[in-house]
């Protein structure tokens, strides 16, 4: 009724052509009403970084979830700011792991690669932030932990470069191509931190 009422104000302003009173009326009603409910969330977001919602996919390998570190490698990223979209545990097929690691199938480790993340589980997580796909290969650290610094996954808990306990995607469009090989959309969710305006706001 309301509303019926709103609008026949303003219908009326506008055919008499006085647009003054309409603009007072509308500022004395909430920003929903005379703009849409989506306006003010879109305002919102318009200050957001633009690639905020960049996600990265990564993986606790079989050796570090034998360790039971998948608590303090998440704890890691959740500390970093960044936001959980993503997870799952399960035991690889190889036919999905030939599409992961496409790449190296010409490789004479292959073989040996396959047996190690068959050997046991494996979780599976999309991370989702700032610069999220670079952040993450810092902080997981160099391929072999030899030369992976002290503070990164790899330089505290890696032992030998074939045990490296972790996988992060490498680029943007490695990350994209490889979350849509492990998840499905419905996997997926989108859904707001409460600290989303500290960590994601320019």
């Amino acid at each position: 009724m309301l509303q019926r009422l709103v609008f026949n104000r303003l219908l009326q302003q506008c055919l008499w052509g006085n647009p003054e009173p309409t603009r007072g009326l509308l500022c004395r009603f909430p920003t929903g009403l005379g703009a849409g409910h989506g306006s003010a969330w879109h305002r919102s977001k318009s200050t957001a970084v633009p690639d905020a919602r960049e996600r990265t996919l990564v993986a606790v390998k079989p050796d570090g979830v034998q360790r039971r570190l998948v608590g303090q490698i998440i704890q890691r990223f959740e500390r970093r700011g960044f936001k959980l979209v993503g997870l799952k545990m399960l035991q690889v097929s190889e036919d999905l792991l030939s599409q992961h690691y496409c790449e190296l199938k010409t490789k004479p480790f292959y073989p040996s690669l396959l047996r190690y993340m068959t050997s046991g589980p494996v979780v599976v997580m999309v991370w989702e932030g700032h610069n999220v796909v670079q952040t993450s290969r810092t902080m997981v650290g160099h391929t072999n932990p030899a030369e992976a610094q002290a503070g990164t996954v790899r330089g505290d808990f890696s032992v030998h470069v074939s045990r490296n306990v972790v996988h992060a995607s490498d680029s943007l469009e490695g990350a994209q191509r490889e979350i849509q090989l492990w998840f499905q959309g419905k996997d997926l969710l989108n859904w707001e931190c409460c600290d989303q305006s500290s960590t994601s706001e320019a």
